[in-house]
């Protein structure tokens, strides 16, 4: 995978989308730090390509979330407790 930093992709940015089919992807750069990546898409198989790139954040994000209820130790609540805590909030809604 090619690695490209913001300047090049101002400064050569006519090569970068030539070469970007051939290269199916390349990841972008700022202050040596990863900050975007382009991938290569067409016509036939853009639904596909965003439909996969959503997929992807959509598990990172549940992975975010289950690492962060192990950080605070909500994964050890109950099923009662969760119950107990929507009636409250429902209960709040109501007034």
């Amino acid at each position: 995978m090619k690695f490209l930093t913001v300047r090049d992709l101002r400064t050569k940015a006519a090569r970068i989308w030539r070469d970007l089919p051939q290269e199916k992807e390349m990841v972008i750069t700022n202050n040596g730090r990863p900050i975007a990546i382009l991938s290569a898409a067409s016509e036939s198989n853009l639904e596909d390509s965003l439909r996969a790139v959503r997929q992807a954040r959509a598990m990172q994000a549940v992975a975010e979330l289950q690492r962060e209820s192990v950080r605070r130790g909500s994964d050890k609540v109950t099923l009662k407790q969760i119950n107990a805590e929507i009636s409250s909030a429902r209960k709040k809604r109501a007034r």
